[in-house]
């Protein structure tokens, strides 16, 4: 069991989400930075799909009532233990009574916390993950707060003593895309200025989307269509011309064009995006985002082999 000492800005329990819900109308949810989330996870040998605890901005301060052995992964938050430093990507083992305090963000926007055996949350329609906006999921259907116990799985605490590359989070980022669906709504001049201009971005972020600024784009003759369903990644062009890219908790369905579609890989980048931090989109080909998701499985499977 842990118990929260301090539950930070928003810490919530995720874990991949909600698969096969959004025709009824859910949210898929889940971890916003997947690769992260996975990594911290597979260094205490859970499950990748494991719940773990995702923190946004200002990190949490957790008490272990029992020893547990337990990984970071993400967003450099200046952990310690028991006052000492320690590191991302690397496996740590835990005594009861030792704390684990993490402070605001150094680098990226989140950071994740796998403990072995997994932290028990509450389930809804087959995952642990926080919906915040309808109450379910996670540690009963909210964000993490003072005081909070939670159970963690059975585990013998053995980890992997492995060495994980520690991703870069600058302020300027060359996020990957595919053209589409709605890309035939747009001219030419449009697309020449969506993939080489360098799009800012705004305090208007969350676990919904990305709202960036930067020159506006024009579209063909409009951009509303008729709502249709939406994927994690994808860029909604706005009556104004700036693009939304809609993230983890984005709603299922949207009546604005869709010019783009981030590639599944870059995904976890854009999760760990700040305010008036920037992106370029580069445009890739829908075979190259399959060799691109294929090689980022290769790696981690290869590391944790």
């Amino acid at each position: 069991m842990i118990k929260i000492v301090s539950g930070g800005m928003l810490s919530t329990i995720q874990d991949l989400g909600r698969f096969g819900v959004m025709r009824d109308g859910f949210i898929q949810g889940g971890a916003m930075d997947s690769y992260s989330f996975k990594v911290a996870n597979l260094l205490c040998k859970n499950p990748i799909n494991t719940p773990a605890i995702e923190m946004t901005v200002l990190g949490a301060r957790v008490e272990f009532c029992d020893s547990h052995a337990f990984a970071l992964s993400g967003g450099d938050f200046s952990p310690t233990l028991n006052g000492k430093k320690i590191q991302n990507n690397r496996p740590y083992l835990a005594k009861k009574g030792d704390v684990l305090a993490l402070s605001s963000a150094v680098s990226g926007m989140r950071c994740y916390l796998a403990v072995a055996g997994g932290i028990c949350g509450d389930t809804a329609m087959g995952s642990a993950s926080t919906d915040l906006k309808i109450g379910i999921g996670g540690h009963l259907g909210r964000k993490l707060k003072a005081g909070d116990m939670l159970n963690i799985g059975h585990s013998d605490n053995a980890v992997r003593d492995v060495v994980v590359p520690t991703r870069e989070y600058a302020r300027e980022y060359k996020i990957r895309f595919v053209y589409g669906p709605q890309d035939d709504m747009f001219t030419d001049t449009d697309k020449a200025f969506f993939s080489s201009q360098l799009y800012t971005v705004t305090p208007s972020l969350d676990r919904m989307g990305i709202r960036l600024c930067g020159i506006g784009l024009r579209g063909r003759d409009g951009m509303d269509i008729i709502s249709e369903g939406i994927a994690f990644g994808s860029v909604q062009i706005t009556p104004s011309g700036m693009p939304i890219v809609l993230m983890a908790d984005h709603q299922t369905t949207g009546g604005y064009a869709k010019i783009a579609t981030v590639i599944s890989a870059d995904l976890p980048y854009l999760a760990q995006v700040k305010p008036y931090d920037k992106i370029r989109f580069v445009p890739v080909t829908v075979k190259q985002a399959c060799k691109i998701a294929k090689r980022e499985k290769r790696e981690l499977e290869r590391l944790f082999r």
